[in-house]
Formats: structure tokens, sequence, C-alpha cells
């Protein structure tokens, strides 16, 4: 009888060789297959971080009041914009000042109110419509003001006589006269300061993990935002929400606005439910809006729009050095408003290039520009992340005119004159407490040890406000509204 024997048996490989000794059939295909996997992290979105801004253009500093004030200088010289006549014709006219004198910037001393008017000065008169017609006189009365609307001045005439319509009208003092023998001025000025504060606002966040979740490890390759590379495990998460923290510490200060009394966020921050409490701050958007300079036709396309807001700042603070922070859209535009300025620049490309040749790239954008002042532009990322501004369709911002450098204030709390960066940063701090980053572990897992709680939580808090000074200096680039 013949005994049948297998040709051969099954033997494994000692290297990863397809062979006929090693081919088995019943294998478990969850097993076999197994996916492919990359364990490095692909960043699909680029750099997310927005925080950058405030870094660039100011500074950080210690406040331990929860109120910060300050004192910036009025004008040194008056202008009253709405005066009317009581005629015309006459060799002398009364005049009657109907503007709000609070915001003055000078006051006077020894009964004549409010108004920077006082006998023996020298005034030009202007008409508002635009007819061209002036005349200049001397003032030899003036009434009695209230605080807030002016009253009446008399003007004697250098011309023959009145020329000027009994409309509105522009007076504003250009010198003084007075009589041989006579004793000299009657009053003085005082000057105003304006008066501005803020206060800060507490920002808080906060990662948990499970001690569950943190028993089991995986690993994930990253590059972060700020630079480093490595393997992070279960708290990658974490470091997602400090970045999003630090970013949430620069957009606060950029958007906040102080809660109105009556309103529902001013209750939700009082002691009890009806009463009014502390909510918001006044951020970087908010405090131009009001003080500053705002563009409201979207985007200057051209030298005559831009050398309206040129003409806007000669009459402020005069800052010779200015950063444009610009979305796509304005920074665009202001490349082709300066590539428009080259005899080539519609018809070609050779702006920008002096010493062409082939190898040469085309660069098609400007940093910067000189127009009566320096002018040095950067895209912000904030105004064209589609997460936050970009891509909105109503409340859009195009830019931010900052100037650079510093200015002298009165400061409050230090009671003496100190220097600034125009836009600041005031964080809560004292010699046991600092309030500019906090953070903290909580829980009894991942090594807290605080609580009962089965996880692990990191906490952050900040708290802090943005001082904006000589806001006149800014200008705020935005769409009209609909």
């Amino acid at each position: 009888m013949a005994l049948n024997t297998p040709g051969f048996d099954l033997i494994p490989s000692a290297e990863r060789v397809a062979v006929e000794s090693n081919y088995i059939t019943n294998f478990d295909f969850l097993n076999q297959y197994l996916p492919d996997t990359y364990e490095k992290e692909f960043e699909r979105y680029g750099n997310r971080t927005l925080s950058s801004f405030l870094r660039m253009v100011g500074a950080e500093m210690p406040s331990t009041s929860d109120m910060i004030k300050w004192a910036e200088q009025g004008r040194l010289h008056i202008k009253y914009t709405n005066c009317t006549a009581d005629g015309t014709g006459g060799e002398e006219a009364t005049w009657t000042i109907n503007d709000d004198l609070t915001p003055a910037g000078l006051t006077t001393t020894g009964g004549n109110g409010s108004a920077a008017l006082r006998i023996g000065q020298t005034v030009m008169i202007s008409d508002n419509a635009g007819t061209g017609l002036t005349n200049k006189g001397v003032i030899t009365a003036v009434s009695a003001v209230s605080a807030d609307v002016g009253g009446t001045i008399t003007v004697a005439y250098y011309e023959l006589a009145q020329v000027v319509p009994d409309t509105a009208c522009t007076i504003f003092i250009y010198g003084s006269e007075f009589k041989k023998g006579t004793e000299g001025m009657v009053e003085s000025l005082e000057s105003d300061d304006y008066i501005f504060e803020n206060k800060p606002i507490i920002l808080k966040d906060k990662y948990a993990v499970s001690g569950s979740d943190m028993a089991q490890i995986g690993w994930v390759e990253v590059t972060s935002e700020n630079g480093a590379s490595g393997y992070l495990w279960y708290l990658k998460s974490e470091h997602d929400t400090r970045l999003r923290f630090d970013d949430y510490l620069e957009t606060a200060m950029i958007e906040a606005v102080p809660a109105v009394a009556t309103g529902g966020a001013a209750k939700h921050f009082g002691n009890a439910a009806g009463n009014n409490g502390q909510g918001g701050s006044e951020g970087v958007f908010y405090v131009v809006e009001n003080r500053g300079n705002v563009f409201g036709g979207g985007v200057p396309v051209d030298l005559e729009q831009f050398d309206t807001i040129i003409q806007r700042l000669d009459k402020q603070g005069a800052i010779e050095e200015n950063a444009l922070f610009v979305n796509r859209a304005m920074s665009f535009a202001i490349d082709d408003m300066l590539a428009a300025q080259n005899s080539y620049g519609t018809g070609g490309s050779s702006y920008g290039l002096f010493d062409n040749d082939e190898e040469m790239a085309l660069n098609l954008g400007f940093s910067g520009f000189r127009r009566g002042y320096d002018f040095y532009k950067t895209d912000w990322k904030y105004l064209n992340d589609p997460t936050m501004r970009g891509g909105l369709d109503s409340g859009v911002i195009n830019g931010l005119l900052v100037p650079a450098g510093s200015t002298s204030v009165y400061d409050q709390v230090l009671g003496k004159n100190a220097k600034r960066p125009f836009l600041h940063v005031r964080y809560r701090a004292s010699e046991t407490e600092d309030r500019r980053y906090k953070t903290w572990l909580t829980g009894s897992a991942g090594g807290a040890r605080t609580s009962n709680l089965d996880a692990m939580e990191v906490n952050f808090l900040s708290e802090r406000c943005v001082c904006t000074l000589g806001a006149n200096n800014f200008v705020l680039f935005q769409d009209a509204a609909a």
C-alpha cells in the first residue's frame, strides 16, 4: 500500500518573502489588512493663530486698579463754526456763538463762562456757505455764556462795513490789539484736559480630559504655530485651547464694547437681577469709531481719496510715521493705486523693477509709501480670517491706520506725565497676584490633586484692557452702512 505524504510542510520564513512554504488560507481579514497611517498631523490651514497686532504696535504694563484713567491735551487754539449775526452791513455786529463749548479745550477765568473769547482779541469771520466773503474785527464786548452753549460777542470791523451774511459762519481768534495806556487782558484762559478711562475685563477658558482617556496614550507628531515641533499625546487639544485663548486675549481688546447701562449685558454683570453692572470695555475699534477718524467709503482706490485722509491727519497730531493694518482687498487697492503712478503702470508691469531681467520675479506689491507722511502697509490676518472678520457681509473693517511711536499723557493713577505707546495693554497685577496670564491644574488626574473629579482640567485666566491714546490720530477704514 502506497503512503501518501505532502509535498511540503508550512514553514514560516525568516524574511517577508512570499514562497509556497509559508502560504496560508485561514487568516483573519481584520488583522491581515491593517490601514497605513500617518502619525504626523497635516497642517491644512497653515498657521491658524491671529494674535500679533498688539505685540507689533504696543506694549503690556501692569496695573493695580480696576479703572484706568488718563488725561489728553485739548486744542491750543479754538474755532467756533456755528455763529450767526444780528444783521449785516454795519460797522459792527453782535454775533451769537451757537457751538457746544463743553469740549472746546479752553475756558476763561473771570466771569466769561466757557467761551475762549475776550475783549481785545482780533477775530476772522468766514462764511460757511463758500461765498468767499470774510471780515476781520476786534471784540469790544462779551456777554456771559452758559456752560454748554456760548452767548454773544460784539465785533467792530476793520473794514468799512460787514460783508459776511448773517447765516452760519466760522469765527477764530488770530491775535489781539489794545489802545495805548489801557489795562491788559481782563480774563485769562485755562486749559481743559480730556479725561478718558477704561476698565479691564476678565477672560477665562478651560480644557478638560478624563482620567480614563489619560490611561491610553496616543502620540501625534505636530508642528505648532509657535514654531515648536515634536510629539504630543492627550494634551493636543490643550495645546489648541491655549493658542485659542492667546488669540482671544488680543481680539477681545480689539472688539470689546462697553455695556449700555440699561442693557441686558449690564444687568447680567450686576450683583442681582435688574441691577446695572459694569460689563464690557472700550476696545480699539470702539474707541476709534467714537473718538477717532472713520473712512466710511470702503477702501481708498486713488490718491484723491487718500489725500482726504492725509488732510484729516494734518488737522490732528500730524504723526510722521503710520502703520496701515489692512485686509486683502485694501492691500490690493493700495498696490493698484501706487502702481498707477508709474507711467507704465496701467499698460504694463514695469513698476517696482529697475534692473529687469528674465530671471527676476515680478513684485506687484508695495510695502509702504510716502505722501506727506510715511505709511507702512501690513496685511492683518484677523481681517482676512474666514472664522473671524474675514468674509463678513456687514460690519466690514478693511483696515486700521495706527500712529507709530509713543505719546506723553498725564497718568491719573501715577500722578505724573508718562510716555506710553499709542496702543498698550494694562493687566491687573500686584506683588502677590499677577493676572496677566494665569494657568493652573484642577481635578484628580494627570498630577492634579485638588478635587474628587475624575479628570484633569487646565484653567486659563487673564484680566486686562487696552488703552487707545490719541484716538484722533487713528483712522478706521470700513464699508458704508447699508
